[in-house]
């Protein structure tokens, strides 16, 4: 990758374009570039105070942004800070704007050269799935493009289609977002899969960014709470922000609020293709098996020939949906049904519908569902396999973030479990035993019995142990990840997935 670099008199010329700009601060206030600035030259980016030198420009950004960051950030060279509001005592210069988070991600594009204008881009949103049919999207067009697709997930991230990263977000922050992207594109990558949270559209971590394709799974109250969406309306609006943001949507038929969706694509003159399982452009139907990891696609007009048979190697129908907007996609995006028809039997996702078995029949589903959706899909998946046996959950909700989602688990255990342990899944600063009393208070129907056992690899080994042959395990909420978050730290587990397979 060439050397990047940015300057005042450029940045100057950016924010004023987007109406960004408030002032510079040197020795003297100015709407100019101060002369004393002129001779600057920006080779990095930062948001990081940890992570700065004589030549970064960087960004105070976030609710929790304390001065020290700045202080120990110009102790390290640091020249030159944009902000919403100046720090009069820094001796830094400043750059001062009405919207930090759409500075970020408007210098930054420039700084990048603009990486987003070189990418076929598809963003995935949803409150159940985004991931499985992210992975699908990406293993479809890996075999068609000969693996040149950057994919960021909440799993993992890649920029040259081998090596992976762990993610730390679902969708990157924006000066990490235009720095992948530029790295794919200097690793010779032409398309990129990825997530796209209610939260990267409430933070503007995807501002300036047109997708070629948007997918809108679901939605169903999640993520409610203080520091993320004060109300299911900011979380639905949030989501809907992905379709004014793409020249093509594919959207679920049976999704709630679909008029409103279908309303807000025809208002921004959004092309829409839609999928379902009663209806929709492109129907999802029973495979003519009955193999319950099969489905067919049929379309009356079938424009894009993806109408046929399919098998994938996850359980649920709510896959073959995610499956087959995943087709529709990679398929406007140039793959065929043979590639799709090829690939998707061979696709898992880490710490989704891992499904096991004891030697006396009973099974153990180890999934990373962690709302009403995703209980409910699984329930419903679970009494289709196991019609005559009970249900029995381990779970527990995250600490500090979507506080809505447990009356919502509650409220789904009530539905359809049978038995249910509370335990710990990353409690970070919260008492994981008052996270469990909200959840266990919305567990109104009489007959499903609660345990609570903090020690989750206890929990987890006393429901395996129950299980008998009849019965089904659901292992919610940590999927494929082997730590705990607790005050702040990641604390070593072992994994649902190594405790249910040393069980066995």
């Amino acid at each position: 990758m060439s050397l990047l670099t940015i300057t005042p008199h450029q940045i100057r010329g950016l924010l004023i374009e987007a109406n960004l700009l408030k002032e510079f601060i040197g020795q003297e206030w100015h709407y100019t570039v101060p002369q004393e600035m002129n001779d600057l030259i920006f080779t990095s980016l930062s948001y990081d105070s940890r992570q700065t030198d004589a030549n970064t420009l960087f960004f105070c950004k976030g609710a929790a942004f304390k001065e020290s960051y700045l202080e120990s950030a110009v102790a390290q060279g640091l020249q030159c800070y944009v902000s919403e509001h100046p720090y009069e005592n820094c001796s830094a210069y400043g750059i001062i704007v009405t919207d930090i988070r759409a500075a970020m991600a408007c210098i930054a594009q420039a700084f990048y050269n603009n990486p987003q204008d070189q990418l076929f881009k598809i963003g995935i949103t949803g409150t159940k799935g985004k991931t499985s049919c992210a992975y699908f999207v990406r293993e479809i067009l890996a075999k068609t493009t000969n693996q040149k697709v950057a994919f960021f997930s909440s799993e993992e991230n890649t920029v040259d289609g081998k090596n992976y990263q762990e993610a730390v977000l679902t969708t990157p922050e924006t000066l990490d977002l235009y720095a992948m992207m530029a790295e794919a594109v200097a690793n010779g990558m032409t398309h990129l899969v990825m997530e796209v949270s209610s939260q990267a559209y409430k933070t503007k971590r995807v501002s300036g960014i047109t997708y070629e394709i948007g997918i809108f799974l679901n939605i169903s109250p999640d993520h409610i709470g203080p520091v993320e969406h004060p109300d299911f309306d900011d979380y639905l609006f949030c989501k809907r922000e992905l379709i004014h943001n793409s020249k093509q949507m594919i959207i679920n038929r049976q999704s709630d609020y679909f008029e409103l969706l279908k309303e807000t694509c025809a208002a921004h003159q959004v092309p829409l293709i839609t999928y379902g399982q009663c209806d929709g452009d492109y129907q999802v139907l029973p495979a003519e098996s009955g193999d319950p990891k099969s489905f067919r696609i049929h379309s009356e007009k079938d424009i894009l020939l993806v109408n046929g048979d399919y098998q994938l190697a996850l359980l649920g129908e709510f896959n073959h949906g995610n499956a087959t907007a995943a087709i529709v996609a990679a398929c406007l995006a140039g793959a065929t049904q043979e590639e799709a028809q090829s690939v998707l039997p061979n696709v898992t996702i880490p710490g989704r519908m891992i499904v096991l078995e004891k030697q006396n029949g009973a099974l153990i589903i180890v999934d990373y569902a962690h709302n009403y959706l995703s209980f409910k899909s699984l329930s419903e998946l679970a009494h289709t396999l196991r019609p005559k046996g009970r249900l029995i959950f381990v779970t527990g909700s995250a600490g500090g973030k979507a506080e809505s989602r447990r009356p919502d688990m509650g409220r789904a255990l009530s539905e359809y479990a049978d038995k249910v342990y509370l335990t710990s899944d990353d409690p970070n600063f919260e008492d994981p035993r008052a996270i469990a009393a909200e959840i266990a208070a919305a567990i109104t129907a009489p007959t499903v019995i609660i345990e609570e056992q903090m020690d989750r690899s206890l929990a987890v080994q006393s429901a395996v142990a129950e299980a008998a042959s009849q019965d089904i395990v659901i292992l919610a909420g940590k999927g494929a990840e082997q730590y705990l978050k607790v005050n702040g730290q990641k604390e070593p587990y072992e994994g649902d997935l190594q405790i249910a397979q040393r069980l066995l």
